[in-house]
């Protein structure tokens, strides 16, 4: 008996970062959030396509907008993240985005909304994660260690799993049982509950600002050039820039296309949408093992590419009920298990080869390249299912998810990248990276 009592000491099962108090309160505020997420995912274009009877083209121009402030900000966000302590700016972040959804169930309630306010609901949300995103990653990166970046993104994406598992299908039933503006309160006030855990982490000597100050504009060169320097970061930009073309295509119309091309019910489309969640849980106890096998940077491509196979498999959708749920489900577990499988190799790559001082900048300078296509598109999603209709807009981003996979292959250096590199070097400093652009 002594020794079964033993065996079940908390000290034996919960190790690793388990054990480090900053990294659970750091890996529950974004456990929650993540569920929070889940309903205004599903909720705000669905108050937007069935209470204000929106046209695609108009939910495409809100998911354009809610992609804005990374190209419009993202840099200055680099800076702002290197030249203060992270913890204000991510919980500043938190709040702020609690107070702008709020605006949306207020607005419902006296009767006021409009595809205006959720266009500018839409913008703040996603300028507080311009900023909130980048903090978080380096503040991440700086509590746990590079030693221990893969095991706190595996960590963080089984978070990011368990609330696609769980949260679409809650999502659903709330957005059914409280209409989609209410069910939006529920994550304005998961991200005020996020903010009320983040404020106990004690300060570290690792917060302070990681640069001396200078010219703003210098700063965002210098974040740029670290990029341009690195063969990796270079390759990771142009793919991962051009697929967020084709996912914010997606993101777009899915939503539209579930409810008026296939006729699902808002607690239906939260069920389906929990095998994604399934797909991300499966991606998370399975990338270590796959780049073990095929290395890190094919399994990466792999990942891309199946994203491509995921959304012809969910655009090829139809027939009775049960077969059209059976195929679009099927694809939503596809997308989350190759995408995941990218993300989070690609993540433990980008702070993996990133030195120190320069996270922030670099962190944020990433985000800002990479999503600043996600506008081009939300717009491109909703115009052509504006014009050709939602599935061939579903078929369009598959197609190009696939052949973005094939070019990567074959112009990136991912294919021949099999292990982690190793610590980064501090890179050297030029005159401008126009220079360096002439160069290459």
């Amino acid at each position: 008996m002594a020794s079964l009592i033993k065996s079940l000491h908390p000290r034996l099962w919960f190790t690793g970062l388990w054990l480090s108090s900053d990294f659970r309160k750091l890996w529950g505020s974004l456990t929650i959030t993540h569920f929070g997420g889940q309903i205004t995912f599903l909720a705000l274009p669905l108050t937007a396509a069935l209470l204000l009877d929106a046209s695609p083209f108009e939910v495409g121009v809100l998911t354009a907008l809610e992609a804005l402030p990374f190209p419009l900000f993202g840099l200055f966000a680099g800076v702002i993240v290197d030249r203060t302590p992270k913890l204000p700016v991510i919980i500043a972040s938190d709040v702020g985005r609690g107070l702008a959804l709020l605006a949306v169930p207020l607005c419902a309630w006296f009767g006021v909304l409009s595809m205006p306010v959720l266009y500018t609901v839409g913008f703040l949300v996603g300028t507080g994660t311009v900023l909130g995103w980048p903090a978080y990653q380096v503040f991440m990166t700086e509590r746990v260690g590079r030693e221990n970046l893969v095991e706190a993104n595996a960590k963080i994406g089984v978070a990011d799993s368990a609330a696609q598992l769980v949260g679409p299908g809650l999502a659903g039933i709330l957005i059914q049982w409280l209409t989609a503006p209410f069910a939006i309160l529920l994550d304005a006030f998961s991200f005020f509950f996020s903010a009320w855990m983040l404020r106990g982490i004690p300060p570290r000597e690792s917060d302070a600002p990681k640069v001396k100050r200078s010219s703003v504009k210098e700063e965002i060169l210098e974040g740029l050039r670290t990029i341009w320097h690195n063969r990796t970061l270079r390759a990771l930009v142009w793919v991962l820039g051009t697929w967020q073309v084709f996912r914010h295509a997606f993101i777009a119309i899915v939503v539209l296309f579930c409810a008026r091309e296939l006729n699902f019910s808002a607690g239906h489309v939260g069920a389906l949408f929990m095998l994604a969640g399934i797909g991300s849980l499966a991606a998370a106890t399975l990338t270590a093992r796959l780049n073990a096998r095929f290395g890190m940077g094919p399994t990466m491509l792999t990942g891309i590419t199946g994203t491509g196979v995921a959304w012809l498999v969910m655009g090829a959708a139809m027939g009775p009920y049960w077969l059209a749920s059976a195929v679009f489900g099927l694809g939503m577990f596809l997308l989350d298990l190759t995408a995941m499988v990218f993300f989070i190799n690609y993540l433990t790559l980008r702070q993996a080869v990133t030195p120190d001082r320069l996270l922030g900048r670099v962190t944020a300078t990433m985000i800002c390249l990479t999503v600043s296509t996600a506008p081009l598109g939300g717009i491109a999603g909703g115009w052509v299912a504006d014009h050709y209709g939602l599935r061939s807009a579903m078929i369009a981003a598959g197609v190009g998810a696939l052949l973005l996979g094939v070019l990567a292959t074959w112009l990136s250096p991912l294919a021949k990248m099999h292990e982690l590199p190793g610590p980064p070097q501090e890179p050297a400093v030029t005159e401008s990276v126009a220079e360096e652009m002439a160069g290459d």
